[in-house]
């Protein structure tokens, strides 16, 4: 049974603006240490790389029903690869605790981009 559908996108120039205004502690702010260690070489890669977790924290925060903030704080969701490359969410914190109490068993997420936007869209289930 489905508990909850986000979706989320953002304009790639978007991102680039906050990487090149912020820098580090931009990304510091939203993804952990192990998703930045993921995070390609090229510049133009990472400006994609870091809009697509964007979209898809996002996206799963409107899954579980919250968004971003008091129940779900950005590195309480995080994006990894499974052993095939799919990406894929791992709760912790508050996020886990909210995923818990509605009963969430499965979290599915696709990513999808090009040159202008990053989208995300993530369905939870029990």
């Amino acid at each position: 049974m489905i508990v909850g559908i986000g979706i989320d996108i953002i304009e790639c120039e978007r991102m680039r603006r906050s990487l090149e205004k912020y820098g580090q502690i931009f990304i510091d702010h939203f993804c952990t240490p192990d998703e930045q260690s993921q995070a390609p070489a090229s510049e133009s890669a990472k400006i994609i790389f870091y809009a697509s977790r964007w979209a898809a924290k996002e996206a799963c925060s409107k899954a579980l029903g919250t968004g971003i903030g008091e129940h779900c704080a950005w590195k309480d969701i995080q994006i990894q690869k499974n052993e095939s490359g799919r990406p894929k969410i791992l709760l912790d914190g508050r996020a886990k605790i909210t995923a818990e109490k509605l009963g969430v068993s499965a979290i599915h997420l696709s990513i999808s981009h090009e040159e202008h936007y990053a989208t995300a869209m993530v369905v939870a289930e029990k």
